[in-house]
């Protein structure tokens, strides 16, 4: 059995990293479960079902060997017309970034398009997107937690050269870690 976080490269063949990559869908868009992988193992575990009357507003998992500042995967949302089932993999392009303060830690989410969508692939960057879109995005992730008692500041969408430099971070943290003993799930 391969695990998804360490065995599946994010390279696509003929892109290049960071602009299009592989990314594995964990909760498909309009999901109530907030679903995550299990690092140790490599499966899909259900964390817990949402306590407040909202969905997921895109498709949402992660980039394969990237390390982010929370140590887990790097979060990616995958906008695309329809819902991607969990542990799917699937080719994104990021248009852009939303960073997250969640418990006073930074929580990058890459904003991507899903490329063999053939509406959303046509978004080159998140400015060409409706401004509904990302208000509701922005909207979601404020209220997700709160009946939780829990609180997050939501910061604007940032461009894809953002975006780009934190894969490429991600990316680079996870290759230290790896070579060093720091990545969860890894049989060594």
């Amino acid at each position: 059995m391969i695990h998804p976080w360490h065995d599946v490269t994010p390279a696509v063949e003929g892109a290049e990293l960071p602009g299009v990559f592989k990314a594995i869908i964990e909760i498909p868009k309009g999901s109530s479960n907030k679903y995550e992988l299990d690092k140790g193992s490599g499966m899909l575990k259900l964390d817990r079902v949402l306590s407040s009357a909202v969905y997921y507003p895109a498709n949402y998992g992660f980039i394969p060997q990237t390390l982010a500042e929370d140590d887990d995967p790097l979060d990616v949302l995958v906008y695309s017309t329809v819902e991607i089932p969990p542990m799917t993999l699937c080719q994104a392009r990021a248009v852009g970034l939303m960073t997250m303060i969640d418990q006073g830690h930074p929580d990058h989410k890459i904003i991507a398009v899903l490329c063999q969508d053939p509406i959303y692939n046509e978004f080159e960057l998140a400015s060409h997107f409706p401004k509904h879109i990302f208000k509701m995005l922005k909207r979601f992730f404020e209220d997700y937690k709160q009946l939780e008692g829990k609180g997050v500041e939501v910061d604007d969408i940032m461009p894809a050269e953002v975006a780009h430099a934190v894969i490429e971070n991600s990316l680079e943290r996870y290759a230290k870690a790896r070579r060093t003993g720091g990545a969860r799930g890894l049989v060594l």
